[in-house]
């Protein structure tokens, strides 16, 4: 039985897989041109007044919390990250946000553990920089996006169920 629903659910693990590597090749791509482009202090205007490229070293975690807990951060995200490859599969409806975070988890976690100083203390390269909100990344775009498609996913849940 439990093989019928591990090989039922194998094209949605791969599919995921896919995502994950796509987000963390996107978020290691962009950093890379945000490092190029954006490292000398150049500030790039993409829509004046709503959208700027500014690139920062970010040894926190989200909208720079936690500063100077980078290896605790790291090691978090190795965990989370372990436990969303071993069992975030199982839920039909939570692949594809699962997905998202693995890859938001993998790119962040990449610039921590190869990015200066290295060693499990890297900074994390944000360059996306929107008014009054935090220069953030690829990486912290699809943890959010998954964050959100689990909330709205809950409310329709909780709403079908009050019906």
């Amino acid at each position: 039985m439990f093989r019928k629903i591990y090989a039922a659910a194998a094209p949605l693990r791969r599919l995921g897989w896919a995502i994950a590597c796509a987000v963390l090749l996107l978020d290691q791509a962009t950093k890379i041109w945000a490092i190029s482009a954006l490292s000398d202090g150049h500030r790039v205007q993409a829509i004046p007044g709503l959208l700027h490229f500014t690139y920062v070293r970010n040894s926190g975690a989200a909208f720079s919390m936690g500063q100077g807990s980078t290896l605790y951060l790291a090691l978090f995200s190795l965990l989370v990250g372990v436990a969303i490859a071993l069992f975030g599969g199982r839920s039909n409806e939570l692949w594809l946000p699962m997905s998202l975070i693995l890859g938001g988890i993998l790119g962040n976690l990449s610039d921590r553990i190869f990015r200066s100083p290295g060693g499990m203390k890297g900074h994390v390269v944000d360059w996306i920089e929107l008014p009054h909100w935090p220069i953030f990344n690829i990486a912290d775009s699809a943890v959010v996006i998954a964050a959100s498609i689990i909330v709205i996913s809950a409310l329709f849940q909780r709403k079908r169920t009050d019906a």
